[in-house]
This record gives structure tokens, C-alpha cells and sequence, in this order.
């Protein structure tokens, strides 16, 4: 409804970046490019100074910006005005999720929220938990769900639920006897981890540093790997052991090519959504946001 020159330079100039414009609007980079230039034709003059594949804000741009911001402020709030009177959940939402998150937690989620409102259409981005919080932080998302804390101040955080790790091991491993084990046991083996800026790992890593004001406890990482399923058949395959989200291993221990311990004491993370602080949202995030609300509460009894 707005108009859609205003729009394509908004989110432009949001993320300085044609290219992940284009992507946020799912849009060719040339149409991104067109609006542009058509707005900038508009106004007859440029709004973005654009040098060594870099752009930046004239300050015509910048003054325009400004007002785009405004306009499309009220444009929501008119849009959501309306849609309260009428009830009609409709419309797209950009969701940012863990790869944990994204693999186990939210397909039935998301499945049963888009049968109860089917006019809406979710767009999924899958990043560690870092990559998700920048994402939120620069706009490409409307809202993340992420798998450890997040220290911006500026960015709402909603828990979900607690998220219990255990470690993981192959079959006739020493430790898959074990009734319970501690952190410090496991890393005692040979230890397959997440990458750097993964939920799982931060979270080992920040556990490891509040046990160390009383033990010395290092992790030296045996491999790195880039997803929950790599991790698993690395153990699966007897390269070493891992701590991952339980909820991610049920497959495995009902077929036995994993074993799971508990460790003592618990390490557990929080599951939560992430967004921006905003003077309104939209409709579908409002509802979205209480409808994963029943979800978590569900989850946590279970």
C-alpha cells in the first residue's frame, strides 16, 4: 500500500546494502537498484553517495530517511488499527533462528501456527546465534529465536523455556555407563564442538568460566563443526564426545547409536525470542509472540 520507491530505499538505506535489500525484500538487485533511482529521479537528486562498493547517506538521503521512518511508523500503526477491529492475522514476517532452534523447535511450531492462520506467510533465516542477534540488531529480521543470552541492552529478550545440555557418546564409550557425569569428565576425552558464536558452545564456554574461579578447566577442542547433525555423526563415528541439546538427540537414542549422560551439575540455556524495541509491532508478531508463549508454557510442563 505504501508507496513501494519509499520502501525499497528504506530498507536500503536500513541496511546500507543493496544486495541484502534485495534479499530482505526478496527482490532481484536490479529492481532494488530501479526504485532507487526512480525515487532519486523523483527528487532529482542522489541519496546515496556510493564509493568502493560502499554506500553511504547524502544528505538528501538522510533527511528523507528520516521521514520514510515516520511515514511507515504510522503506516504500521494504522495497519494494525485496523486489523484489531477486523481480527484478520495476515501478512509476511521474517523470522531469524539457531540452527538448533530451527531444526527441532520450531517446525512444529510453526507448522501449527500457519494452520491456524494460513494467510500468513513466514520467511525463515538460519544462522548461529550470533549471526542471528546482527541480523535483528540491522533490521533483516523481524525476530529471532535464539539459543543463548544476549547482552545488548537495546534488543527485548522474551524467554521461552530452559534447554537442558547433555553429553553424548558412542556405545561402549567408557563413559556410556555412567548414570551422570561432570563437565570437567568429559572434556577429559577427545571433544567435538560447535563453532565459535554457536548458542551450545557459548554457553559451555561461559559455564567453564564460572567453575574456574574454583577448577582449572580448559576446553581443548578436538574438532569443530558447523551443526547439531555434524557433531552427532562425528560421535556416531567414535571421533570423540560432544555436549549438545538433548532435544536433539531423541532419533538417535531410540535407534541406540548414541548414549546420553546427564551432567552434574546441570548445564542448562535459555531458548528466547529476540526483537527490537519498538513503539508498536506488527499484528503477526503479537500474535505469533502469544501463540509460541502457550507453546513454551507446554513445553516447560512437559
Amino acid at each position: 500500500m505504501a508507496d513501494r520507491r519509499l520502501q525499497v530505499f528504506h530498507t536500503v538505506a536500513r541496511l546500507l546494502s543493496f544486495t541484502k535489500a534485495a534479499e530482505t525484500l526478496h527482490m532481484t538487485q536490479p529492481a532494488v537498484t530501479f526504485q532507487v533511482r526512480q525515487l532519486e529521479e523523483y527528487f532529482n537528486t542522489r541519496l546515496f553517495d556510493r564509493t568502493h562498493n560502499k554506500i553511504s547517506l547524502t544528505e538528501a538521503g538522510e533527511r528523507v530517511y528520516g521521514f520514510a521512518e515516520q511515514i511507515f511508523d504510522l503506516y504500521g500503526q494504522m495497519e494494525n488499527a485496523v486489523r484489531e477491529m477486523t481480527g484478520e492475522v495476515s501478512g509476511d514476517l521474517i523470522i531469524g533462528a539457531s540452527t538448533t532452534i530451527a531444526e527441532y523447535m520450531l517446525p512444529p511450531l510453526l507448522g501449527d501456527f500457519k494452520e491456524q492462520y494460513p494467510d500468513v506467510d513466514i520467511h525463515l533465516k538460519v544462522a548461529n546465534t550470533d549471526g542471528i542477534v546482527h541480523m535483528v540488531e540491522s533490521n533483516v529480521i523481524d525476530l529471532g529465536v535464539v539459543e543463548a543470552p544476549v547482552s545488548n541492552k537495546n534488543l527485548v529478550v522474551e524467554h521461552c523455556r530452559n534447554d537442558q545440555l547433555v553429553a553424548i557418546v558412542p556405545p561402549k564409550h567408557p563413559l556410556s555407563e555412567k548414570k551422570d557425569t561432570t563437565i570437567e569428565e568429559v572434556l577429559g576425552h577427545p571433544f567435538i564442538c560447535r563453532e565459535e558464536g554457536s548458542g551450545t558452545r557459548e554457553v559451555i564456554a561461559e559455564f567453564l568460566e564460572e567453575r574456574d574461579k574454583d577448577h582449572h578447566i580448559e576446553m581443548t577442542v578436538g574438532m569443530e563443526l558447523g551443526s547439531p547433525e555434524a557433531v552427532k555423526g562425528a560421535v556416531e563415528a567414535g571421533m570423540g564426545v560432544s555436549i549438545v541439546s538433548r532435544a536433539t538427540i531423541q532419533k538417535e537414542l531410540q535407534l541406540g547409536t548414541l548414549v546420553s549422560i546427564p551432567i552434574k551439575p546441570i548445564l542448562e540455556r535459555p531458548f528466547s525470542f529476540v526483537h527490537k524495541k519498538q513503539k508498536f509491532r506488527k499484528r503477526l508478531m503479537e500474535t505469533l509472540l502469544e501463540f509460541a508463549g502457550d507453546y513454551c508454557d507446554g513445553e516447560e510442563e512437559s
